[in-house]
C-alpha cells in the first residue's frame, strides 16, 4: 500500500429517497498509485459524482474501506473529514468558484487560511501563481483575467497546500479547444515537475486520452479500465 496513494475497498453508497434506496456504489474496488495521472469517465447516473465526492472527502461511504495517503478515512467524523480534505486533496472546478472580489493571491491564500497558516502565506501563494504563469497577474480580480487565466488561479489555489491529490472535475469543460489544451498540458506538467496525482473526470476522449490511465464507472462499479 506504501506506493498506493488512493486504495478503494468494496465501496457502498446508498442514499435514502423518502421510500426508495438509491444504490449509488454497489461494492466499488479501485487503488491509485501515488504519481498517476487518472482519467475517471461515466454516464450521468453511473456513480461516478459520489465516487469522487468520497475520494474528496465531501462525504462518508456507506459501507466499505478507503485509504488516502495511508490513512484510513471511512468512518472519520465530519470534522476530521475537513481537516483532511484541506491538507491531502486539491480541488479544480469547471466553473473555477473563485471569490469574484478577491486577488488572484487572496483567492489562493483562502486553503491556507483554513488550515490556519500564517507566517508566509502571502509568499507561498505567490509561489504557486508563478509556477502556473501568472507572476504578472498577482493582484488581478477574476473579471480581470479570462477563462484560462481563472482556471489557472484555481490550479494555483488547489496546489498551495502540496495536497496527495488534486481532483479536477471537467477542467477544461468552460474553456475553447485551445486554452482547454492549454490547461491540459500545465496540469501535465505539474504532475511531471512534482509528481502530484491527477485524477480527472472528464467525458472528453481527447483528455482521457492524455491520461496514464482511464477508468469507467458503470451502475456503481468500475466497468473497464483502459491504460
Amino acid at each position: 500500500m506504501a506506493d498506493n496513494v488512493i486504495v478503494v475497498e468494496d465501496l457502498v453508497k446508498t442514499y435514502q429517497m423518502g421510500d426508495i434506496e438509491v444504490n449509488a456504489l454497489r461494492g466499488l474496488s479501485l487503488t491509485i498509485e501515488r504519481g498517476e495521472v487518472v482519467a475517471v469517465m461515466g454516464p450521468s447516473g453511473s456513480g461516478k459524482s459520489t465516487l469522487m465526492n468520497t475520494l474528496g472527502c465531501l462525504d462518508r461511504p456507506t459501507s466499505g474501506r478507503y485509504f488516502l495517503d495511508g490513512k484510513e478515512v471511512s468512518d472519520l467524523s465530519d470534522d476530521q473529514l475537513a481537516l483532511i480534505r484541506n491538507k491531502k486533496v486539491g480541488f479544480i472546478f469547471q466553473s473555477f468558484n473563485l471569490l469574484p472580489r478577491a486577488t488572484a493571491i487572496k483567492n489562493v491564500e483562502l486553503p491556507l487560511r483554513y488550515s490556519g497558516m500564517r507566517e508566509g502565506r502571502k509568499q507561498k501563494a505567490i509561489d504557486a501563481l508563478i509556477s502556473v504563469g501568472l507572476g504578472d497577474r498577482l493582484d488581478h480580480r477574476p473579471f480581470e483575467l479570462s477563462g484560462g487565466q481563472q482556471q489557472r488561479v484555481a490550479i494555483a489555489r488547489a496546489l498551495v497546500n502540496d495536497p496527495a491529490i488534486i481532483m479536477a472535475d471537467e477542467p477544461t469543460g468552460n474553456l475553447d479547444s485551445k486554452v482547454g489544451q492549454e490547461i491540459m498540458e500545465l496540469l501535465l506538467n505539474l504532475n511531471k515537475v512534482s509528481g502530484t496525482t491527477l485524477i480527472i473526470v472528464t467525458h472528453d476522449p481527447k483528455i482521457a486520452s492524455q491520461c496514464q490511465r482511464a477508468i469507467h464507472i458503470m451502475d456503481g462499479v468500475v466497468d473497464e479500465e483502459q491504460s
